[in-house]
C-alpha cells in the first residue's frame, strides 16, 4: 500500500461533520489524544480502526484512503457522461454512471479518457436489419487486441467484451445511440460519435 489515510484527511473530514476530536474518539473507543496525534501526523490510527473511522466520518474506506470524497455530480443519471475503467491485471472492465473512486486487484483505476478514433482504431458501422453492426479493423491477438466495444444512449450502455483471437465485431440494437466506443489494451479508448 502506496498510500494510508493522513491526519489532515481526518482533521478535514471531521470538522465537516462538526465533530471534536473527543466525539471522534468516543465512536471509535479511543482516547482524544489518539485522534489528536493523527491529526498532527505524530501517529497513524491501527488499521482494524480504518473501516470504523470511515464509518464514523461517513465515507468508504477507499475514499478515506485516497483523501477524496467522491460525490457524484451527474445526477440526471445521463448515462454519456458516465465513465470506462479497465484493469490492467485482470482486464475487468467498469462502467460508471457518475465520479467514482474505483478500485480492481489491488489497484486505483484511472478512468479512460476517450479520443477520436484514428486510423488503427477506425470504428465503422452499418445499419443491418434493425442493428447496427460495428467493425474495427484491428489485431486481435494475445499482446494486441480490443477488450471491449460499446455504444452509449442517454440512458443505456450497450457493452459487448472481446477477447484475443475473435473478431472485432459487435451487433447494438439501435437506441438513440450517441456515440460508439472501442478499447485498445495498448492505446486506450477511441470514440465515435452517431450522427
Amino acid at each position: 500500500m502506496d498510500r494510508y489515510v493522513t491526519g489532515a484527511v481526518i482533521r478535514r473530514l471531521r470538522e465537516k461533520k462538526r465533530m471534536t476530536q473527543e466525539e471522534l474518539a468516543e465512536k471509535l473507543y479511543v482516547s482524544g489524544k489518539a485522534v489528536s496525534k493523527w491529526e498532527t501526523g505524530q501517529g497513524f490510527p491501527d488499521i482494524s480502526l480504518l473501516e470504523p473511522l470511515a464509518g464514523a466520518l461517513d465515507i468508504s474506506v477507499i475514499e478515506l484512503l485516497s483523501g477524496e470524497d467522491v460525490r457524484n455530480r451527474n445526477r440526471a443519471s445521463d448515462m454519456r457522461r458516465g465513465r470506462f475503467y479497465v484493469c490492467p491485471v485482470c482486464g475487468n472492465v467498469i462502467r460508471t454512471v457518475g465520479e467514482a473512486l474505483v478500485s480492481c486487484c489491488g489497484i486505483t483505476l484511472p478512468p479512460l479518457e476517450p479520443e477520436d478514433a484514428d486510423k488503427e482504431h477506425e470504428i465503422h458501422v452499418q445499419i443491418v436489419e434493425d442493428e447496427y453492426f460495428v467493425t474495427v479493423e484491428h489485431p486481435m491477438e494475445r499482446e494486441h487486441y480490443l477488450s471491449f466495444l460499446a455504444a452509449v444512449s442517454d440512458r443505456r450502455v450497450q457493452f459487448v467484451k472481446l477477447y484475443p483471437e475473435e473478431a472485432a465485431e459487435a451487433r447494438f440494437r439501435i437506441d438513440c445511440v450517441k456515440a460508439f466506443y472501442a478499447c485498445c489494451n495498448r492505446h486506450g479508448l477511441f470514440m465515435l460519435k452517431n450522427m
